[in-house]
């Protein structure tokens, strides 16, 4: 593998993990801890996420229940999960937070695959522009001859090759969760 492909390889791992990462907060009408990965909640003056604050126990296929470490913070913890939106029903209980992942109709699941779809194509947008940092340095290197025109043209070829990989990865975990969305 050449060296400028080398030096960006760790973005493209990044590209696809986060797009993982990302992709996790689309409900599939599983409780899921996950779902509650992005929200964070004003605890002692700081936000914070409600991992580092609290349990998230999933206590069945349709339900989840959050667990506050300090009793205080409950009522900004709830404040915030509603504010997340995240389509959950949410019952304060007192010592705990328990929240219900409604069934979905055909049309959220649309329209949770239409958001799907947008965040796949901000996953290959952004392994594109790692390609295009790629393409103009190997096409520097050539012009400013540290490098011959046939080394350009395979190095080329391994970026095109690595970009095809990463595509190929981003559009497998874009069907498996459409799958998951779609799958009543």
């Amino acid at each position: 593998m050449n060296q400028f492909l080398q030096a960006k390889k760790s973005e493209f791992e990044k590209v696809c993990e986060f797009f993982k990462k990302d992709i996790t907060s689309l409900r599939t009408g599983r409780a899921s801890a996950a779902m509650l990965e992005g929200v964070q909640a004003e605890a002692y003056g700081v936000k914070s996420p409600l991992t580092s604050i609290g349990n998230i126990v999933s206590s069945d296929a349709k339900s989840l229940v959050f667990t506050p470490w300090d009793k205080n913070i409950l009522k900004d913890v709830e404040k915030a999960i509603i504010e997340a939106d995240l389509g959950l029903g949410v019952v304060n209980e007192g010592d705990k937070i328990r929240l219900t992942v409604p069934p979905m109709t055909e049309e959220n699941r649309k329209d949770l695959v239409k958001r799907l779809n947008e965040k796949t194509e901000q996953a290959k947008v952004s392994a594109r522009q790692v390609r295009e940092t790629v393409k103009d340095s190997i096409e520097k290197a050539e012009k400013d001859k540290l490098i011959s025109e046939d080394d350009e043209f395979r190095f080329l070829e391994e970026l095109e090759a690595e970009v095809k990989k990463v595509n190929e990865e981003i559009k497998a975990l874009r069907d498996q969760k459409e799958k998951d969305i779609m799958t009543i």
